[in-house]
């Protein structure tokens, strides 16, 4: 069957065309995207301003035709932190589900890492052994571990690349101070999570997902993306170690000349990389292999997990 799924992430709206059935691993079809930046449309008070919302639902009546065109039995949408944090998120909601035929579900931080974390099981198979999966997003840092599909323990904290950003770099390059204070608010918040994780038992195997570590695990060194999805990739600690007083320094238009970064994603890249310092360093963890399923293969293959076999 063909499925579409919409993505409605703090930094990234996205609809994914996929060919699937029980048993097999979807098979990308059409991709279609725009950078909203849904988190950057806020007013004072927290609020999705009404020229986001106007965006937003341009862009899901956009999808919706392309998903026609494409032959889409169904599409399956979902929205991240930005719409779940967002006080009138609820009514942003309301409004798409009156001007287009979407219903837009909002995932909590929990479902975000639970699903994420099924799509690298699923990956990476049951040789795996123990997992633990990472995934920086724009709003959130979603932490998930275990030896099944589910995870024994899923958890989320405010610590996406664009919200740290916004809210701890006020300057270009980064201030040094600005700097120190953000990993300082990292690494405390991140320490708050990890006992959780930690005492469920220490991973056979640790992965990253996100365009963020993906960007770094280039930027140290890791395969291009044109050389397909099944090379492997990882991003380890000494790069990245080597690489951040370097980023800190460069200006995003300099960071944007790096392999495997875009313009749209530089200015982000400085607190993402603070946020991939932090886990490696208190999960003890040398190196983090780079899964290309993250979040939304994970809604794909929760869909299909519930279908009536043939």
């Amino acid at each position: 069957m063909r499925l579409g799924v919409l993505d409605v992430g703090s930094n990234t709206v996205h609809l994914l065309v996929v060919d699937a059935h029980r048993g097999a691993a979807p098979l990308p079809a059409y991709s279609h995207k725009d950078e909203l930046r849904l988190a950057e449309h806020l007013d004072q008070g927290g609020n999705i301003a009404e020229a986001g919302a106007d965006r937003l639902v341009a862009f899901i009546k956009e999808a919706e035709d392309l998903a026609e065109d494409k032959g889409c039995e169904a599409v399956h949408a979902f929205a991240t932190s930005a719409l779940r944090e967002a006080p009138n998120g609820e009514k942003v909601l309301d409004r798409v589900r009156k001007e287009t035929s979407i219903d837009l579900q909002v995932l909590t931080g929990t479902d975000e890492a639970r699903l994420t974390f099924l799509a690298v099981r699923r990956w990476f198979g049951w040789s795996s052994g123990r997992l633990a999966v990472f995934d920086i997003g724009g709003g959130s840092l979603e932490i998930a571990a275990g030896s099944d599909e589910e995870p024994t323990v899923a958890v989320s904290a405010p610590l996406g690349a664009g919200r740290l950003t916004r809210e701890g770099l006020t300057v270009d390059p980064p201030d040094k101070d600005e700097v120190r204070a953000l990993r300082r608010r990292i690494r405390q918040e991140t320490a708050a999570v990890a006992g959780d994780v930690l005492r469920a038992g220490k991973p056979q195997r640790s992965v990253a997902t996100s365009k963020t570590f993906r960007s770094l695990a280039r930027i140290c060194g890791a395969a291009p993306s044109v050389e397909g999805q099944y090379v492997p990739r990882a991003l380890n600690r000494d790069d990245l170690r080597e690489w951040l007083p370097k980023l800190i320094k460069m200006s995003a238009a300099e960071r944007a000349e790096l392999p495997g970064v875009s313009a749209s994603r530089a200015g982000q890249l400085v607190a993402g990389a603070l946020v991939a310092d932090a886990v490696m360093d208190l999960f003890d963890l040398a190196s983090l292999e780079v899964c290309p399923w993250a979040l939304r293969e994970g809604v794909i293959l929760s869909r299909l997990d519930r279908l009536q076999p043939r």
